[in-house]
């Protein structure tokens, strides 16, 4: 299915209030074009973000994940960002280990002045989850009580 042109990544991003957050919001006002398989999930820093919360994401079908912080040195936790770069390069040497695809967890900083960087990396990252397929590696069938 990776090769088909049908499949639409569900790429999950956790964003920075202060920076990132606001680089989404001004490619949403700016008018930029950029994929719509991303769904936002805004958080105080990338710092506070939990690898757990990325493997549960994995874990229940999110094909991608994108953390999103501030750029080194403007952090208005003063190193939040630093403590998630580093979380995420664990993260990603532990998913490495267990066989998942490079590619689908993805960092990087972004500004509040950058929309147009905002737009462009959200397309990166769908194209090469889109190119990776469905996320099947971590997925947990869940029983429902229907």
């Amino acid at each position: 299915m990776s090769g088909d042109g049908d499949f639409q990544p569900r790429v999950l991003a956790f964003l920075c209030h202060w920076c990132s957050y606001a680089g989404a919001d001004l490619a949403g006002i700016s008018r930029l074009q950029y994929p719509p398989n991303v769904r936002v999930v805004r958080v105080p820093c990338s710092g506070a973000v939990n690898p757990l919360w990325i493997l549960k994401a994995l874990q229940r079908g999110v094909d991608g994940v994108l953390v999103s912080g501030c750029h080194p040195g403007d952090c208005h936790y003063l190193a939040g960002n630093y403590v998630a770069r580093r979380r995420l390069a664990l993260l990603k040497d532990l998913l490495d280990y267990v066989g998942m695809e490079p590619g689908r967890v993805s960092f990087s900083w972004v500004s509040a002045a950058e929309g147009q960087k905002f737009a462009q990396i959200i397309r990166e990252v769908t194209e090469t989850v889109r190119a990776l397929g469905p996320g099947r590696k971590l997925v947990k069938e869940v029983a429902t009580d229907d």
